[in-house]
């Protein structure tokens, strides 16, 4: 089976990256021939620092190896070094409709919040298609703000193979079943974000530990001390994903450990799990950034791999949309 997924090196990566997506690829790469890819090409999209995004993608490089991607049995990238991703998002676009793209839920609310809206905003989720559809991958493990886009992923495969024939895998998404979609622990009714969120209610996966726990021990909670998920009490709720995902415990089995107790031993022991999840993945993550030298070898490793898998794919494209091929 072939994975692939991709995550943009823009904002410090909080964790609802982490739930909705590393810990997804470190799971995944064991079922199959995985692709991971540093989504480089998106960050431009909207206005951005030049040397910011240099080192963001060293750091989100880091990071992914950190959680648990291992490059013996993961094909891990950055996007701007394999050319057919670009060429593939022009191809793809003359089978994507003005319309599709003008619903997408992420452009219309990021445009809405900038002066200057770019038409890479606009046409960005072509190129993810052709992230995905480069490499005929059948799972694609992403976050829960990701299924309009991957649903378009599916459309412009379905349009490309009934017009020109069979040459795309229809992707299917992979999503976490608990953790898809962590909330800020200040504002529980809205998602963790480094962009929209809030910088307390923001679980930085760097954070120094004390600065984690005072962030979890924080957090907002809901009227009455009953530890229990529900509509009602979306900060109990979260909390709850929270420590499911650090642990492996499931939420009934979590509810049923505090039902005596309150808030407060409740909140501790998320802190502390929290803590214990991200202190070896910190440590990792600093003996790699120390070291760029094997970092860009890793990640050099990860683009030849890649190129090599894409190339049969953009041959393919081109040929069946009538191109003359060079000699």
């Amino acid at each position: 089976m072939r994975i692939f997924s991709g995550i943009q090196p823009t904002g410090a990566k909080h964790f609802g990256n982490y739930s909705g997506g590393f810990r997804q690829y470190a799971a995944t790469q064991e079922q199959g021939d995985a692709f991971f890819c540093v989504v480089d090409l998106h960050s431009i999209t909207v206005d951005y620092d030049p040397a910011d995004l240099r080192e963001r993608t060293l750091d989100l490089a880091a990071l992914l190896f950190a959680t648990g991607l291992d490059p013996a049995r993961s094909t891990v990238f950055v996007q701007s070094h394999v050319k057919a991703h670009a060429e593939a998002a022009w191809l793809l676009g003359a089978v994507t409709s003005y319309g599709q793209l003008g619903r997408m839920t992420q452009f219309k609310d990021k445009g809405d919040r900038q002066e200057f809206v770019s038409a890479g905003l606009f046409t960005y989720p072509i190129l993810m298609a052709g992230d995905i559809l480069l490499y005929n991958a059948q799972k694609v493990p992403i976050g829960d703000d990701q299924r309009q886009h991957l649903e378009l992923a599916r459309d412009i495969a379905e349009r490309f193979n009934a017009r020109f024939g069979e040459t795309f895998v229809v992707p299917e998404g992979v999503y976490p079943e608990v953790g898809a979609r962590v909330m800020d622990l200040q504002e529980p009714t809205k998602k963790m974000s480094t962009t929209g969120g809030t910088p307390q209610g923001t679980l930085l996966l760097l954070d120094p530990p004390d600065v984690l726990r005072k962030k979890v021990k924080s957090a907002v909670t809901d009227s009455g001390s009953e530890v229990r998920r529900g509509d009602d009490k979306p900060g109990v709720t979260n909390l709850i994903d929270i420590l499911s995902v650090c642990t492996g415990e499931t939420a009934g089995a979590i509810e049923v450990r505090y039902e005596a107790g309150g808030y407060g031993q409740f909140k501790s022991d998320v802190a502390d799990a929290v803590v214990e999840l991200l202190e070896p993945i910190q440590a990792r993550y600093h003996e790699l950034r120390s070291d760029p030298a094997e970092l860009n070898r890793l990640l050099g490793i990860g683009a030849d791999k890649a190129r090599e898998a894409s190339l049969p794919t953009l041959h393919a494209i081109y040929d069946r949309m009538g191109f003359v091929r060079p000699a």
